[in-house]
């Protein structure tokens, strides 16, 4: 790789400079965040450009403009919720509790990781995602436009295409959950990066997860299913919500991913 240019960072290009200044401004993951900027910058201006807003500290994914999800490479804007690992978890029990959905919705989207990567899986299948911000659904329409997905403005069931009702085979709802009195914990990345409704799910972080539940019925097609993420403190909470709105209800656990998914299947 050509040489970086010197001031306004005056960062060399050795791996071993980018790794060092990673180091310097708290990357844990230093070395390995170090080879996908390399990786993926196309000039030496772009490098330094990346190295600098991490170390402004931007989430490392929205610096690439991507992020590793279940097998694919989802785009990732400037402002959109960052896609985590642990929801990985959710796509594999979509997957293994309606293996033959035709029509999947991913409510609450964010980038739409979740609806590419049932798209990716369940060849054909109609898929649908919807998010109250204009940014996350201009991005969720790059990573479906592949597989043929569409997304939508509104909020919830609002922005859903009237035809979809009682048609859904997998519906995920990854909804922010993390109360209100906590979003100042966070760390920094998330709370000045990410937008505050993907994570703000109010007093007890289930604000949405019960408004979600509450329409589930009327939306899901005989043995649909509904899968939401929350946390291990929430999960009991979480279970009881969707089987309140009628809904045959389970809770799975990864204890690798430290990921808790909530399921509920329409009788």
């Amino acid at each position: 790789m050509p040489s970086l240019p010197p001031p306004p960072s005056s960062l060399p290009a050795a791996p071993a400079a980018v790794v060092s200044t990673l180091r310097a401004a708290g990357c844990v993951f230093a070395e390995d965040e170090a080879e996908l900027m390399l990786t993926t910058a196309r000039s030496p201006e772009e490098l330094t450009s990346m190295v600098d807003r991490r170390v402004a500290g931007l989430p490392l994914e929205q610096v690439l403009g991507w992020a590793r999800f279940h097998g694919l490479r989802i785009t990732v804007e400037p402002g959109v919720f960052v896609p985590r690992r642990r929801t990985e978890f959710l796509v594999d029990q979509a997957l293994a509790t309606a293996p033959e959905a035709s029509v999947v919705v991913d409510l609450c989207c964010g980038s739409g990781a979740l609806g590419a990567a049932l798209a990716a899986v369940l060849d054909g299948a109609e898929v649908h995602a919807a998010d109250i911000d204009p940014a996350a659904v201009r991005c969720a329409r790059r990573n479906l436009a592949a597989f043929g997905g569409r997304a939508h403005q509104g909020d919830l069931y609002d922005a859903l295409p009237a035809g979809l009702r009682g048609r859904v085979g997998i519906l995920t709802a990854n909804v922010p959950y993390v109360p209100t009195d906590e979003v100042p914990l966070l760390p920094a990345e998330a709370r000045d990066h990410e937008p505050l409704a993907a994570l703000d799910g109010g007093a007890d972080g289930l604000d949405v997860l019960r408004r979600v539940a509450a329409g589930a019925l009327e939306w899901l097609a005989p043995g649909g299913c509904l899968l939401t993420e929350t946390s291990e403190h929430q999960a009991a909470a979480a279970v009881e919500a969707l089987a309140e709105a009628g809904l045959t209800t389970r809770l799975a656990v990864s204890e690798e991913l430290y990921a808790h998914a909530v399921i509920g299947v329409r009788p």
